[in-house]
């Protein structure tokens, strides 16, 4: 995936995470590691690694949102996605 194309998931990413936000039922904590990460779909000067990892600890987080258990199938995405977040980390 170009960096480009990257950008344009997060941002997309970050629209479905502010929609959550505005729903009483999901806890806005959930989304905390990634305002922690301080990467933004603005941000184009970061790197694609950057941006990467980020998108995985969104998707972590979004995927928690939508999940009733672990074994739901959000819940698998969810620890696909935090395996993912892992990796990235790793490569920064």
């Amino acid at each position: 995936m170009h960096k480009d194309e990257l950008l344009e998931l997060h941002e997309q990413m970050v629209t479905i995470m502010e929609h959550f936000n505005d729903r009483e039922d999901v806890q806005s904590e959930l989304f905390e590691p990634y305002h922690q990460l301080d990467v933004d779909p603005s941000h184009v000067h970061k790197s694609k690694s950057e941006h990467k990892h980020a998108v995985f600890v969104l998707g972590n987080a979004l995927a928690s949102a939508m999940t009733e258990d672990e074994f739901s199938n959000a819940g698998r995405v969810g620890k696909r996605m935090e395996e993912l977040a892992d990796d990235a980390e790793s490569k920064l």
